[in-house]
């Protein structure tokens, strides 16, 4: 069975594709869907255009149609404009408005408890599935356009709600649309923090440099212990001239081509260790396990090693990976 490969610069949900069993299943259940919704738009019809005619409307057919009809009208008006990136927040709401007024006409229509009851609930099978439908199709295109940000867990709410209330205010404020990928912006912030408090005291707040404090906020500060690590290390010092020349020590020359190795050298060591990676797995915590990189410099070649891959054919990626 072939898979469908993901185009360039859209991230890849992670989901598989339904097979053709569960798209027949998928078919039959929206065909059912369909004609649930179309009986209870049917059985409003008749209670409410009843009920129009002994309130006096001169045409009590205008009443009901004017209403059921207006439903999916609404429906796939907003399924358009989600698929068109106009949305527009107010109009999911008129279904459901229409529908509580037809809800109530059919209520008013009924004698007893639970005639009113049947007759307040078939209208409502409509706008539910119609919710449904554009809830799938909503997330499809957000999906694919890379602009839906993912849920949090109910778990992290319900057992560190402040700390994930402020990761979700910063995943909203930075738009970190992957759930995966702000957890991991918030342990490096959390050890850059840490770093700081360490260098500076317990009035860490008041005494980091405003640009660093800055730069935390906005989750790009790399702990201190790392900054050190970066590849542009200063010269080395030229030590005095020895009269007698000593034997070069094997460890000393690797240790010494260790610490002078450029950020090229690590990009094509990277290139060459990711080559059989996915998507998923080109991560920084990984590159900088693999390569032998600082936290910032492990983030710059997972960057540069994303955008070689968005560039590259789809032909071209597929026979990498292979």
């Amino acid at each position: 069975m072939t898979t469908a490969t993901p185009t360039a610069g859209a991230p890849s949900s992670g989901v598989p594709p339904l097979t053709k069993p569960e798209m027949g299943l998928a078919g039959v259940g929206a065909a059912a869907a369909a004609g649930v919704g179309a009986l209870g738009l049917i059985s409003s019809f008749d209670a409410v255009s009843a009920a129009a005619a002994r309130w006096g409307f001169g045409e009590p057919w205008m009443l009901p149609v004017g209403i059921d009809v207006a439903i999916p009208v609404f429906t796939v008006a907003n399924l358009l404009l989600i698929r068109l990136d106009m949305a527009l927040a107010w109009v999911r709401f008129v279904p459901w408005v229409l529908t509580l007024v037809t809800c109530g006409l059919n209520i008013a229509a009924g004698h007893g408890m639970w005639a009113k009851v049947a007759h307040g609930t078939m209208p409502l099978l409509w706008v539910v599935f119609s919710e449904i439908g554009a809830h799938v199709y909503a997330v499809r295109i957000g999906a694919a356009t890379g602009r839906r940000m993912e849920k949090i867990r109910w778990s992290r709410w319900m057992l560190a709600p402040l700390s994930t209330f402020a990761l979700w205010r910063r995943m909203t404020l930075w738009e970190v649309t992957s759930y995966s990928t702000a957890l991991v912006c918030e342990r490096e912030r959390l050890l850059a923090r840490a770093d700081l408090r360490e260098r500076f005291g317990p009035l860490w707040r008041w005494k980091t440099p405003r640009r660093e404090r800055v730069m935390l906020r906005m989750g790009e500060l790399a702990p201190a212990a790392e900054q050190q690590q970066e590849t542009h290390t200063p010269p080395p010092t030229v030590p005095p001239a020895d009269p007698k020349p000593r034997p070069r020590r094997r460890g000393a020359s690797k240790s010494k081509a260790r610490t002078q190795r450029t950020f090229d050298d690590a990009l094509t060591e990277a290139r060459t260790l990711t080559a059989g990676w996915t998507d998923a797995e080109l991560t920084a915590d990984r590159l900088r396990t693999a390569v032998r990189v600082s936290q910032a410099n492990a983030r710059k070649l997972r960057d540069l090693l994303k955008a070689e891959r968005a560039e590259q054919p789809t032909g071209e990626t597929e026979a990498v990976a292979a």
